[in-house]
């Protein structure tokens, strides 16, 4: 087994998290100053479709899961190896699924007092902690086999639930926001507020299809770690898996529409197809062909992606970024003046980054 840390999964984290820390807001400052049609046509990529569809903004999420899916298999693996007894990997694992989801509430609400009524306890980082337990221990403990199996068990589970059942007073199937069963069961059971009023864009019940999301993770990363093929053919076989992924999705589509907010076992597919072109890519680039050098910037983000995205709560960086660069705006003047704050405002994170990775101070969960 293959235990080396990979150089081109630190890279495309932080590519996921570049994304995350506001470059999407240069597309949108873009779209606003031309208003030309190109640019508006990529800054509406970075919008959340209401319901069903899909966008390139939608692919952040399930990537990072996805590349927190290939990392457990390293970081397990290799512990397993050292000789680390299951069960106390195990307890690590539910640690740090813990702790990401405290994190994701405290994200959401603050460290401040408040009514129940008030308080949302379902997020992203709590859905990235679920995701990353249960398929954690599914990898403990299963044999790659059956973590294939438990991977295509949650999604066909998940679709069947969906299909047969609806919110009392819905027919039968009914996927719309109101109607479909996982809204229901979140608005049921969840006590405090969900994101949506009657739907919580990370509920609780569709943590089922996101464990898949994680187990995709993996299964790449298993492969990726085996010395039964080179790595050449590992990108090949990676983008071909991802080809694969996308034709199921786009067939699973027809019955069960790609939909984020649903998280449903089409979407899984869909993203599972395009995770596993970017980490054909970046592997190929970066680990087959050795070209590192250009990765580092968004090493750089990966190597603290959970700090970052916790960083807003604590840092005012829209502040810091004025008091910075807003000459530079003024000196630039309507309409470009907000893209370049945009820019700046990415800049300023990496280099705080950039300062955490020279002092070797990196957030560890």
């Amino acid at each position: 087994m293959i235990n080396k840390r990979l150089y081109s999964l630190d890279a495309l984290r932080g590519f996921d998290m570049f994304w995350i820390i506001g470059a999407e807001e240069v597309f949108h400052a873009m779209a606003e100053a031309t208003k030309a049609p190109a640019w508006i046509a990529l800054s509406e990529q970075f919008e959340h479709p209401t319901w069903n569809g899909f966008t390139a903004y939608d692919l952040i999420f399930p990537l990072f899961i996805f590349v927190t899916g290939i990392s457990a298999t390293f970081s397990l693996g290799g512990a397993l190896e050292k000789g680390k007894s299951k069960n106390e990997l195990m307890q690590k694992v539910i640690k740090r699924g813990l702790i990401l989801i405290v994190l994701g509430m405290i994200y959401n609400n603050g460290l401040q007092i408040r009514p129940i009524s008030d308080f949302r306890f379902m997020s992203v980082l709590g859905r990235i902690g679920f995701a990353y337990m249960f398929s954690s221990i599914i990898f403990l403990y299963a044999k790659e086999r059956f973590q294939i199996i438990w991977f295509a068990s949650l999604l066909i589970g998940y679709w069947l639930i969906l299909k047969f059942t609806a919110a009392p007073g819905f027919p039968i199937g009914d996927l719309t926001e109101p109607g479909n069963f996982a809204s229901y069961v979140d608005r049921s059971i969840l006590p405090g507020k969900l994101s949506r009023g009657i739907h919580d864009t990370v509920g609780f019940f569709n943590n089922i299809p996101a464990i898949s999301s994680g187990l995709a993770g993996i299964i790449t990363g298993t492969y990726l770690r085996k010395n039964t093929a080179s790595a050449e053919k590992k990108s090949i076989y990676m983008a071909l898996a991802g080809v694969v992924s996308l034709i199921i999705a786009q067939l699973w589509n027809l019955d069960f529409p790609i939909n984020k907010n649903l998280w449903s076992s089409s979407f899984v597919m869909h993203t599972v197809g395009f995770c596993l072109l970017l980490m054909s890519l970046f592997y190929w680039i970066i680990d087959v062909k050795g070209y590192q050098k250009w990765a580092f910037f968004f090493k750089v983000i990966g190597m603290n992606s959970i700090l970052i995205y916790m960083s807003g709560k604590v840092i005012n960086w829209s502040y810091a970024n004025k008091g910075f660069f807003q000459w530079l705006g003024d000196l630039i003047g309507d309409p470009y003046n907000a893209v370049a704050l945009a820019i700046t405002a990415v800049l300023l994170k990496w280099a705080f980054l950039r300062l955490l990775y020279q002092k070797n101070i990196f957030l560890k969960i």
